[in-house]
């Protein structure tokens, strides 16, 4: 963790336990305490668990970053009990606004010292050992799903059939490092808007810079969960979203659309919104390309380094299928080779010859039994297609497609490249977004933060990300490349999942 990213959490932390050191001063002196215990950050904490009589290591463990932020309103409650303080409310105030509540508390004149053993002598309501154990839950499953793993729901088909629609899975935030969140002050167990009212479920109020505790890169081939990285800026309506990015309706406004200008031109239908990059929407694809890496898609095969990378045996691509019979079960068809008809996932194309959307399992099983004569990639098929990134004619860009793609760079820490009006497309929103520099090109010279330069030394890694369903996927040959600081985790384990009733063969099954 860079040092400059751990003193602004320390200072953070610090200022939770000092700012109430004007209250606390005055309640020290009543109990015997110097006044000046209480403004020594942290060791005031410790003459409140001596006081209260508490554990002293709850002290030791406000050092954790940002985990001790949950820890100080601990404290000041405990210390608060010792003075009679017993409601839920005002336990709220002393853990959320002890830089006001402590100095109101030591203003009123009937405010007594009661001691640790009256404390112990104070018996709970019912009902509030309830409360109190439901936010303890609630800020334990914080903190897991925070630093150690997280579950997450499958809401596209673009992973098929390595994950389909409604798995339910757990993500391990451990495998590359947890990452801190960039806004700590958020509802928990939403991600960035509230059910119901339709707002935002965090507040920019504290803002943390990109930081990750023991950080370890993805490897080509995990399945990783990310922060769409085209999907800071969004359009807050339905069917927009990352689903329809605001960067795409912007280029093709741009480019004459009458219909994207129309939602430009309407920002009460079509309001935009911004996103912290914990914010943005969850996207999981495959990594095939890592940092350094050189990428490239010939017939939807994919080359990193000029070397073949194999399809994941779950992977998805549409095949021509010459069969070598004219009558087959689809319960069959569905049960051997996993082949859906009522998905639309094979359909007749005359002559014996079908187009089905086949795993490399499936594919290999077929032409090993004999059921088909001959199998040929399908790349006439159009489904989820459209224009790729980076969206120019510069540079032979204007021959890159779904099936055919690059070669491209993956920028890496360290790694520097040297601009040209042929790669300005394919770095510029990296450079300018995803690194916060003013970056733009005029007169054939670039310029990065008002001085011109011919190269530029990327500060992240960043990976290249792909759909298992190769040829239905929105993924990284539509809006580039993902930075190190989107990466939110592993996938690990199916634990549930469900398709008009549970499919029991999927659960507990481990992602690969």
């Amino acid at each position: 963790m860079p040092l400059h990213d751990l003193l602004i959490i320390y200072l953070i932390g610090t200022l939770l336990v000092f700012l109430p050191s004007f209250g606390l001063a005055k309640l020290f002196t009543r109990v015997g305490v110097p006044a000046w215990k209480a403004y020594v950050p942290f060791y005031n904490t410790w003459v409140m668990q001596d006081i209260a009589k508490r554990p002293k290591h709850w002290v030791f463990w406000q050092f954790i970053p940002v985990v001790g932020w949950f820890i100080t309103p601990g404290i000041f409650i405990e210390f608060a009990k010792v003075f009679g303080v017993f409601s839920l409310r005002q336990h709220t105030m002393a853990s959320l606004f002890a830089f006001l509540y402590f100095p109101w508390l030591a203003s009123r004149p009937t405010t007594k010292f009661i001691g640790a053993e009256a404390v112990k002598k104070h018996k709970k309501k019912s009902w509030r050992e309830w409360v109190d154990a439901a936010i303890f839950a609630v800020v334990a499953a914080t903190l897991i799903r925070t630093f150690i793993f997280e579950a997450y729901t499958i809401p596209s088909g673009s992973m098929e059939k390595t994950l389909l629609i409604r798995d339910f899975l757990f993500v391990s935030k451990l495998s590359y490092g947890p990452r801190i969140p960039n806004t700590p002050l958020s509802f928990p167990f939403v991600h960035n808007y509230l059910p119901i009212v339709n707002t935002k479920s965090y507040s920019e109020l504290i803002k943390l810079p990109y930081v990750r505790w023991f950080p370890s890169s993805p490897k080509r081939g995990d399945v990783v969960v990310f922060n769409f990285p085209a999907g800071d800026t969004v359009i807050h309506a339905e069917n927009f979203e990352s689903q329809n990015p605001y960067i795409d309706i912007k280029r093709r406004a741009l480019r004459g659309s009458a219909e994207d200008q129309g939602y430009l031109a309407d920002p009460v239908n079509y309001p935009i919104v911004v996103h912290p990059v914990d914010k943005t929407d969850n996207y999981i694809k495959r990594c095939v390309g890592v940092s350094g890496d050189t990428i490239q898609v010939k017939d939807d095969v994919v080359y990193a380094n000029g070397q073949r990378q194999e399809l994941a045996p779950s992977s998805e691509i549409n095949y021509l299928v010459t069969v070598s019979t004219q009558f087959f079960d689809p319960d069959v068809m569905k049960k051997e080779y996993d082949v859906d008809f009522d998905k639309g996932e094979y359909v007749g194309m005359g002559n014996n010859v079908y187009r089905m959307l086949l795993t490399r399992t499936a594919k290999d099983k077929m032409l090993a039994n004999g059921f088909a004569k001959n199998i040929v990639v399908d790349s006439t098929y159009m489904g989820g297609g459209g224009e790729v990134f980076p969206y120019d004619n510069v540079g032979g860009h204007e021959k890159w497609g779904r099936e055919n793609f690059g070669p491209v760079w993956v920028p890496r820490k360290g790694g520097t490249v040297v601009l040209t009006p042929e790669n300005y497309g394919i770095y510029e929103r990296a450079i300018r977004i995803y690194e916060k520099n003013d970056f733009y090109q005029g007169n054939g010279k670039f310029y990065l933060n008002d001085k011109e330069v011919t190269q530029y030394t990327f500060k992240m890694d960043y990976y290249w990300m792909m759909g298992d369903n190769r040829q239905g996927s929105q993924d990284s040959r539509y809006w580039g490349f993902v930075p190190e600081d989107r990466i939110v985790g592993k996938a690990w384990m199916i634990w549930f999942s469900w398709d008009k009733g549970p499919r029991w063969k999927r659960l507990f099954k481990i992602v690969r």
